[in-house]
């Protein structure tokens, strides 16, 4: 794992020296993404820069260094990320080219000699992995971009001085001088979501290459995108699988595969083990494939009612993995919150960003490379809006509007009553076997039995941080929370339609983003084999309904998962990575909140409504609403703000 960045004027540089030391500045602001080597190549004549560090996971050697050349000498390559099938994609290159020599056993190497052989798509399209990349063709005077199929892989760009700017992060573009205001359009939509989406960035003029997207970029021309993997073809695949054994038999042979060309590292290599069905299920087919005890890591709370420690370490002592435990506490909170910005370089607000950021930490002490389970349940259908929301839209959807308004005030009620009995209400969760969140969860609820009545605002009722908080802004009508990689829902089945959504925008802007900061941030690679291609495209092969009924999600994976772990040990209700922001923003965090609420100057620079902002800090303190993560959403804006005004994230850019 690696950062890039670079610049390219197609025309020759005014100053070489000023040019090399600019690409300098940009490549050691992203060092923590590659603290191994750095490495920097420019063409003063042609006007172009690229800049690498290197994170060295596969060919510790010196031949693996970037920015590499093509041994034809056409290209210039800086890579970032993992090609998982490099070695089979060697294979084929030997038979297609029996004389072709290797310097090394990088899959850089592969992937550039697999360009050179088989043109840009061609490779891509055969390559199964997670990365962003920028290609610079002497010949065509052509910088491509390029993104993974899923968005593991970040990868910025903009226009400057006539040319292009680009790189893994943000603040890589700010090092190289690059200004510009505040997109207020990416400020509403992060208001409703919790994140800033791919097509759009916090910075105005700032694009992010798409998932599965090639960029084009020439001299006194727009960019040239062309999609490779899109989310039609992935969801339009004709179902051939309709038994459950045979289904059940295929995903374990290809998960198998996966899993084993993940494990391929010269560098130690654990896994993030949460007790649920996602991680266990990777970490038991780890086990499975190691001659020796894999190392395995969770992290726990304080809280018992967040505290999902105790899971994994079942799950652990099951499969006989060498298992480390890290307890969060509310200091810790406390300590992380002022390095989030930096961390995750626009704002960000899913609030698992503190555990994931504190897991990576202490993982990387022990391994440089973690498999993780992200990516089953948008893969294999695990949310509730997968399981429960096809049967909730069939009946809310032919609702008098009258109706759904009373259904609303009646959820909102229990809500209430849950809050004022909070001792109560957890005892009824605990009976019912139901997620201590629900209460928080309901409000969701409400806003879908107060939607219009489209897929488009049934959907978003489910991925908002909360109801009405795009209201906070002075202009609330900025808003756009169109996705343009949305399928139409017509002729879809609900559920797979829902998982289409959240493939194309949740999943890359929220919790692909959370991972690769927080991962990055310490230098340490994770890999998620639920999100491999050859998964995914086994998964859609597969009817809907083999995947998720009206009362359970992920049936193929659980059923895998069963014959690795007893199924008392996986089966309770779903928790997620949540934290307990409602007691902590009344608590260790509540003066740190409050300094950032009350701070007139960061509030009028983002447009946002300060007196509406101090009534719903002071409801949530006066215990009148639960409202921590409406609140963190809007901290963690103000804290992003503060930082980029003072100069902490963006040296050089502006609040306009």
């Amino acid at each position: 794992m690696c950062g890039l960045t670079g610049f390219v004027t197609f025309q020759p540089f005014a100053d070489a020296g000023q040019a090399r030391h600019k690409v300098q500045a940009m490549t050691r602001s992203i060092k923590h993404r590659g603290p191994d080597a750095e490495g920097h190549w420019l063409d003063d004549t042609r006007g172009v820069a690229l800049g690498h560090r290197r994170l060295s996971i596969l060919d510790l050697s010196p031949s693996g260094a970037q920015p590499m050349h093509s041994r034809c000498g056409r290209y210039v390559f800086a890579f970032n990320g993992e090609i998982y099938n490099h070695q089979a994609l060697r294979v084929d290159l030997m038979n297609d080219v029996p004389d072709m020599a290797w310097n090394g056993s990088s899959d850089t190497e592969t992937l550039l000699a697999a360009i050179v052989e088989w043109g840009l798509e061609r490779a891509l399209e055969k390559s199964f992995g997670m990365f962003a990349f920028a290609l610079w063709d002497r010949q065509e005077n052509l910088l491509s971009l390029a993104r993974d199929r899923m968005g593991e892989k970040p990868l910025y760009f903009s226009q400057q001085d006539g040319g292009w700017i680009f790189g893994s992060e943000l603040r890589t573009l700010l090092a190289g001088g690059l200004t510009a205001p505040i997109n207020q359009r990416a400020v509403a939509s992060y208001l409703k979501l919790g994140y800033v989406p791919d097509h759009l960035c916090i910075l105005d003029g700032v694009r992010k290459v798409m998932p599965g997207s090639i960029v084009h970029l020439r001299a006194d021309a727009e960019p040239k995108q062309l999609c490779y993997a899109s989310i039609e073809a992935q969801f339009a695949q004709p179902r051939e699988i309709h038994d459950r054994d045979e289904a059940v038999r295929r995903l374990e042979s290809v998960l198998e595969e996966v899993v084993s060309d993940q494990m391929i590292s010269d560098v130690p290599l654990g896994c993030f083990l949460s007790g649920g069905v996602d991680s266990s299920l990777v970490a038991s087919l780890m086990q499975a494939g190691s001659v020796r005890k894999i190392q395995t890591f969770s992290i726990g709370f304080d809280d018992a009612r967040f505290n999902e420690a105790p899971h994994a370490a079942a799950v652990a002592a099951h499969l006989g993995t060498d298992h480390t435990e890290f307890t969060l506490k509310e200091d810790d909170a406390l300590a992380i919150v002022a390095d989030l910005p930096s961390i995750y370089d626009e704002p960000f607000a899913d609030s698992s960003q503190i555990p994931t950021t504190l897991l990576c930490r202490s993982a990387r002490k022990h391994v440089t490379v973690a498999l993780t389970g992200d990516g089953g349940d948008e893969v294999f259908g695990g949310y509730n809006r997968h399981i429960r929301g096809p049967k909730l839209w069939g009946q809310i959807s032919n609702l008098p509007w009258a109706l759904r308004q009373a259904g609303a005030g009646a959820v909102h009620g229990v809500v209430q009553w849950g809050m004022r009995n909070e001792k109560m209400s957890r005892y009824a969760l605990s009976t019912l076997r139901l997620p201590l969140t629900t209460f928080e969860k309901l409000p969701k609820l409400a806003a879908a039995l107060r939607s219009s009545g489209n897929p488009e605002d049934f959907y978003q009722t489910f991925v908002s941080t909360g109801h009405g908080l795009e209201n906070m802004l002075e202009n609330p009508g900025l808003a756009d929370h169109s996705d343009p990689r949305a399928l139409d829902a017509a002729g879809m089945d609900m559920a797979e339609w829902i998982m289409a959504r959240d493939t194309s925008g949740y999943l890359p802007g929220d919790i692909l983003v959370k991972v690769d900061r927080a991962a990055m941030s310490v230098g340490l690679e994770t890999r998620a084999p639920l999100l491999d291609a050859r998964v995914a495209t086994l998964a859609r092969q597969i009817p809907i309904g083999l995947h998720v009924d009206g009362r359970e999600g992920k049936k193929l994976l659980r059923s895998l998962v069963y014959r690795h772990v007893p199924q008392s040990l996986i089966e309770r209700p779903k928790q997620g990575f949540a934290i307990p922001l409602d007691d902590w923003l009344r608590g260790a965090l509540q003066e740190w909140g409050s300094a950032l609420i009350t701070d007139a100057d960061l509030t009028e620079a983002l447009g946002l409504n300060a007196d509406l902002i101090g009534e719903l800090w002071a409801k949530h303190q006066a215990r009148r609403v639960n409202a921590g993560n409406e609140l963190w959403t809007i901290l963690m804006l103000l804290l992003w703000a503060r930082e980029f005004r003072m100069g902490g994230t963006a040296q050089s850019a502006q609040i306009n």
